[in-house]
């Protein structure tokens, strides 16, 4: 361990800073500044140094001369990256042909008459500037080194800007910020939840909210009436890139509307932020697909619109082919569906092919059956199994014509649509067609409301609990509860889901039918959500929300892979923190205070 230096007193001393070390310029020439920052690198020419001093808004070059102070061009000496100093001294054109038109203060320098050496630093373990040359669990470990780089940085500004715009939109619109609770009930939301033991109630459990769902609910009710938070929620489930044990999201409930209210106060969300942040104009209202045309056309529930290639059912067209997977497939109840990549086929070798079928068994399907189509027909190993009736019906269906790959994919409907919708985002991949910079809104409506848990042995709430079914489909929600579908609908931004809400029950006798298709008997039902129930008896007005993922957001803003880059201190894929090393270990006397008793653990 290194020996602590003696105790000094502030090197700053009066100074104060008058310029960032990115905002100077060549009007500012012949004033008097002080900069302060860290040395981001330093260049010894015996009778020169030039350092590059970087701060949050950039980096300037000062230059230490002897002529203008020889003190500090002896203690310039000794500075080393990371080191924090500040500088006084007088802006200065850069000699003729040293300008750097790759910064902004390019054209200046800062001469400088006076240092203070503010800080020094170890060597970093990785460079801050520069490109990345660390693993991620390094560059986690010493997250705020990394937080220095200027990309990352920007992250981060970007994420304040789009988080004020959507204050700003909302406060315009009449909601108001309300805080919810972080130490809650446990409910079943879905995900595993964040348990924390009581002290003073031993035996005893909060739990770390999922979502503020019931309690945005329960401020409609209480006649709030617009509501929003940017809120944190937590849920303990197995992670992914886009997923953390803690995320933040644009929480919004709004009373006496319907999914339209809704849907429109989003869109407007969205179109200011394209505007205002990230100088784009969308065009409204967005366009909406049905859950179910986005499975039949897209092959996901969150489709990528920036292209089109879209899904094709050619099942009625091949049922009576000679090629016999095709007929199997048909008779057996299944489908063929196809997808077309338009004038891109003589880019598509055998190899690349056989690489692009492996896509689909991975999903599922049994094999890929591809056709090129030339002037002289199709080039094919099913080629000679269709008649020419058949390969010109799907043509056209396909509007398909030389030059262009058909794909086709035989099995049950729900491994063709899935198969085929993994496929044909690989394609956009290989072919460059998804710009991050460009950008595709569309909403997906009408879920269905309950799903079959075949592990569990009972219908599951698709969105939760609380989600209002669809008049029209409410004849048949004893009957056959597995076609009903919900008020329900997601917002998806280049193939993610980043929005997602419904309209809510707010009948009592609705909400108890609810948990009753669930399995959930009176007695559970009173036990979790006894509180919500009772509230629901005095007056509960209809109403509706949604759930923006701002985490999520703001890494396709951002042009990022993972919401971890927009994560000021994030969890590694194995939910812990490197920086802090959490989770930890607890002393044994903190276990007696709360009631618990660790057991034994499995070796």
């Amino acid at each position: 361990m290194k020996t602590a230096e003696p105790l000094q007193p502030d090197p700053l001393g009066e100074w104060e800073r008058t310029h960032g070390c990115g905002s100077l310029r060549a009007e500012n020439i012949g004033t008097e500044a002080v900069l302060m920052g860290w040395v981001n690198s330093r260049r010894d020419l015996g009778n020169l140094i030039f350092v590059d001093l970087r701060d949050r808004e950039g980096i300037t070059q000062i230059v230490f001369d002897p002529k203008l102070s020889e003190s500090s061009i002896e203690k310039a000496r000794s500075l080393r990256n990371e080191w924090v100093v500040a500088v006084k001294g007088k802006v200065a054109p850069r000699l003729e042909g040293q300008e750097n038109p790759n910064l902004p203060t390019g054209a200046i320098e800062l001469r400088v008459t006076e240092l203070r050496i503010l800080n020094r630093a170890d060597t970093p373990p990785f460079q801050v500037d520069g490109s990345v040359d660390a693993s991620e669990t390094l560059r986690l470990k010493y997250r705020y080194l990394e937080l220095r780089r200027k990309r990352v940085f920007e992250n981060f500004r970007l994420r304040h800007r789009l988080a004020s715009c959507i204050r700003r939109y909302l406060d315009k619109k009449g909601f108001i910020d309300v805080e919810t609770p972080f130490l809650t009930k446990s409910t079943p939301e879905g995900a595993r939840d964040y348990l924390v033991p009581s002290r003073v109630n031993k035996g005893l459990f909060y739990a770390l909210p999922q979502s503020p769902q019931l309690f945005k609910q329960l401020l409609m009710i209480s006649g709030f009436d617009r509501y929003y938070q940017i809120v944190k929620c937590f849920r303990d489930e197995d992670l992914r890139a886009d997923r953390q044990p803690e995320f933040t999201q644009v929480d919004i409930e709004m009373a006496f509307t319907n999914e339209d209210g809704v849907i429109r106060t989003v869109e407007g969300i969205m179109a200011e932020l394209f505007h205002e942040v990230m100088g784009r104009d969308i065009t409204l209202p967005l366009p909406r697909l049905e859950y179910k045309d986005a499975l039949e056309r897209f092959g996901t529930d969150k489709p990528d619109t920036r292209f089109s290639m879209e899904i094709v059912d050619i099942t009625d067209i091949v049922r009576d082919s000679d090629f016999k997977v095709f007929r199997q497939a048909a008779q057996g109840g299944g489908a063929i569906k196809a997808i077309k990549v338009k004038k891109r086929a003589s880019e598509f070798s055998r190899k690349s092919l056989d690489e692009l079928s492996g896509v689909v068994i991975s999903e599922g399907a049994k094999g890929l059956v591809f056709a090129k189509v030339k002037d002289s027909g199709w080039q094919s190993s099913i080629d000679k199994f269709l008649d020419a009736q058949q390969k010109e019906s799907i043509n056209k269906r396909l509007n398909a014509g030389s030059g262009d790959l058909l794909l086709m994919v035989a099995d049950q409907a729900f491994v063709v649509s899935k198969a085929l919708g993994a496929l044909r985002l690989e394609i956009a991949r290989r072919l460059n067609l998804l710009k991050p910079d460009d950008y595709a809104l569309v909403w997906v409506t009408k879920f269905p409301l309950l799903e079959y848990n075949e592990e569990e042995g009972r219908m599951e709430a698709v969105h939760h609990p609380f989600t209002a079914p669809l008049d029209e489909d409410l004849p048949i929600l004893t009957t056959h509860p597995e076609r009903v579908r919900a008020k329900s609908y997601d917002l998806v931004l280049n193939g993610a889901e980043i929005a997602g809400g419904s309209v809510r029950i707010h009948n009592l006798s609705m909400q108890e039918r609810m948990f009753q298709l669930l399995g959930i008997s009176p007695e559970e039902a009173q036990q979790k959500f006894g509180f919500f129930l009772e509230a629901l008896r005095y007056g509960a007005p209809p109403h509706a929300g949604i759930a923006i993922g701002f985490d999520r957001l703001v890494a396709i803003l951002a042009g990022v892979e993972s919401i971890r880059e927009v994560i000021a201190f994030p969890k590694t894929a194995s939910a812990t923190c490197p920086l802090t090393d959490a989770p930890s270990r607890v002393s044994q006397r903190q276990l007696e205070e709360l009631g618990l008793c660790l057991a034994p653990q499995k070796t």
